[in-house]
């Protein structure tokens, strides 16, 4: 008999898994209906109720949990300390006022529907768990998770994961056979916080020495295997002290963030997180006890809409309240209105200390996990709802001021950007288009979007006290507007600006701009040079051809910048137009001097 069949999974249920996903998941995406909807439907229709191949769903949903667990791994590895830091408002603050609010107003609707107030409460407050599987799954996919509006929702699901203690700890205090001789609250939360002391001292002074001494084994499958002991062990350690597996990974991956292992760690688990997520879907799918629905379908099935209501209009209230506009907190209602996988936790901790009987939990399982199967269908609905006319994007709130300060992050500011990153300078990004921010922060790079144009986002991003402002959009008056507004406010920055042509180059010169780079000049050149090769000049010459013209071209701007007036067309300032002649005479005699081999050559122009 293969290891497989003795751990209770044979080969054809694994393969059954396998191939349920694979066709399910490309259909469903191809339908538009997601993947998250694809995997709880194939779980469905391979499970119990569906062909029958998997009797007991809930067994692989235990397993399927540590996909949940290397998800928040990842996610810690993008949260430096610095910047957790700066969401502590709103993990203690958003975090708490919607949880408390829902955990009350769900309290009251199961009392409602004829519940004791223990009852109420317990389902209450398993349904305020969000499913961070299905939430952090969607922002993935669309690349929102570094975006203000997903940090202030990663914000309510790591306060959601801290509250399993005290919740745990309720549970036992409502239980029958709660004594004085249970373990004190105090007690719970001192193992707690002990546990998470005994992980940020491991990330501190561990971890990073032995990533260190296992690189140089150079052997790949050591490394994988070190990131997923890192992965499991932390959300062990936080398991044995009451806290969440997913806490425990998620805190790893913040103690590791500023790793140079990091990108390293991210490669090995990824594969991991994936299939695991997946089948954690899958097996939400299967675990859906379509008997007790039968049996009860008025109850949960009404329970359900209204638990998904109540919680929607409260989350929507705490959003507004919030200062989140109107279309910001419909959609974090719609996305957040489900129950979650550690109720499930809850539920059963609450059955084995006799405060709910074996009925309550079946009913607010199948209630938690319809949800989840209902979530990804709202979100398709809500996206197909007609919208107003968009109001415009309000400019993210910048947390992160550095010394350099970059406008536009296109073709031309990346370039900027990465070399100075490669150099080892921290910039604060600011961006318009939403795209650009979006995809930027997904690959890594943090990315403000705003009209830098506004004064006030300037302000906001630090204008006052940056040593160097790099301007690289495309618009030219917005250029010319922010460079002006820069210098009128922090006389002492040094600026470089893009510049869209001559005349442009002339408009900043007179706002006073330290370097001005025209966006097409330098390949230009290159191309200039090119083009002497091919018609015959050594290599060495035409790259000397090339940067003498560079220089001179350059320098003589400044001489066409004094004449320049705004006034005039180009054609019609006579004194412009003459210098710019004599230049160009100057630079030919040059250029031809230095390809004749005279050894003086007259640079001035």
């Amino acid at each position: 008999m293969s290891a497989a069949a003795e751990s209770g999974i044979s080969i054809i249920q694994v393969v059954s898994l396998l191939g349920a996903a694979v066709v399910a998941v490309p259909l469903f995406k191809r339908l538009g209906l997601g993947s998250v909807l694809g995997y709880l439907a194939a779980g469905l229709a391979i499970g119990p109720f569906g062909l029958g191949l998997f009797s007991d769903g809930h067994t692989i949903l235990h397993v399927a949990e540590l996909g949940v667990v290397i998800f928040l791994f990842v996610i810690g590895l993008e949260m430096k300390p610095s910047h957790l830091w700066h969401l502590r408002k709103q993990i203690f603050g958003l975090g708490s006022m919607q949880v408390v609010v829902a955990a009350i107003l769900l309290t009251i609707v199961g009392m409602l529907f004829g519940f004791s107030w223990q009852i109420s409460f317990i389902a209450a407050s398993g349904f305020v768990l969000t499913s961070t599987a299905i939430v952090m799954s969607v922002l993935g996919e669309r690349g929102e998770i570094d975006s203000p509006g997903g940090q202030k929702i990663v914000s309510i699901l790591l306060f959601e994961d801290l509250l399993i203690v005290p919740l745990l700890a309720i549970v036992a205090f409502l239980s029958p056979h709660h004594t004085e001789s249970s373990q004190p609250v105090w007690q719970s939360i001192g193992i707690a916080l002990g546990c998470v002391a005994v992980l940020v001292a491991a990330g501190r002074w561990l971890l990073n020495p032995l990533f260190r001494l296992l690189a140089r084994s150079q052997a790949r499958e050591v490394m994988t295997a070190a990131a997923l002991l890192v992965v499991l062990g932390a959300g062990v350690l936080m398991e044995k002290g009451g806290l969440s597996m997913a806490m425990g990974a998620f805190l790893a991956g913040v103690m590791l963030s500023e790793s140079h292992f990091r990108h390293q760690l991210e490669a090995d688990v990824e594969p991991f997180r994936g299939l695991l997520l997946g089948l954690f879907f899958l097996a939400v799918g299967m675990s859906l006890d379509l008997n007790v629905v039968a049996r009860n379908w008025p109850l949960i099935v009404s329970s359900v809409l209204a638990l998904m209501a109540a919680k929607a209009v409260c989350i929507y209230l705490v959003a507004r309240l919030a200062k989140s506009n109107h279309e910001e907190a419909l959609e974090r209602a719609v996305l957040m209105a489900q129950g979650g996988e550690f109720a499930f936790v809850l539920f059963t901790a609450a059955t084995l200390q006799g405060v709910i009987s074996d009925t309550n939990t079946a009913n607010m399982t199948a209630i938690v996990v319809l949800s989840m199967v209902l979530t990804p269908l709202f979100m398709i609905l809500h996206g197909k709802l007609p919208k107003k006319a968009a109001a415009e994007r309000e400019a993210d709130k910048i947390d992160e001021r550095h010394a350099i300060l970059q406008v536009g992050f296109g073709r031309f500011g990346q370039i900027v950007y990465y070399i100075l990153n490669a150099a080892g300078y921290s910039i604060t990004i600011i961006d318009k288009d939403e795209k650009t921010v979006a995809g930027m922060n997904k690959y890594g790079v943090k990315t403000y979007f705003g009209d830098a144009s506004r004064p006030e986002l300037l302000r906001t991003a630090g204008i006052e006290k940056a040593a160097v402002l790099v301007v690289a959009i495309d618009d030219p008056e917005q250029i010319l507007q922010i460079v002006e507004f820069a210098r009128e406010a922090n006389p002492n920055i040094k600026i470089v600006a893009r510049a869209y042509d001559r005349i442009h180059t002339f408009k900043l010169f007179q706002a006073d701009a330290d370097e001005i780079v025209r966006e097409t000049f330098d390949s230009g050149i290159r191309a200039g040079k090119r083009a002497l090769e091919m018609l015959g000049l050594p290599h060495e010459t035409a790259e000397k051809a090339g940067d003498l013209f560079f220089r001179m071209d350059r320098n003589g701007m400044h001489k066409m910048a004094v004449l320049y007036n705004p006034e005039l067309e180009s054609f019609a300032n006579q004194a412009m137009l003459e210098e710019g002649l004599r230049q160009d005479r100057l630079i030919a005699e040059a250029v031809q001097a230095l390809l004749r081999g005279e050894e003086e050559i007259d640079e001035s122009v």
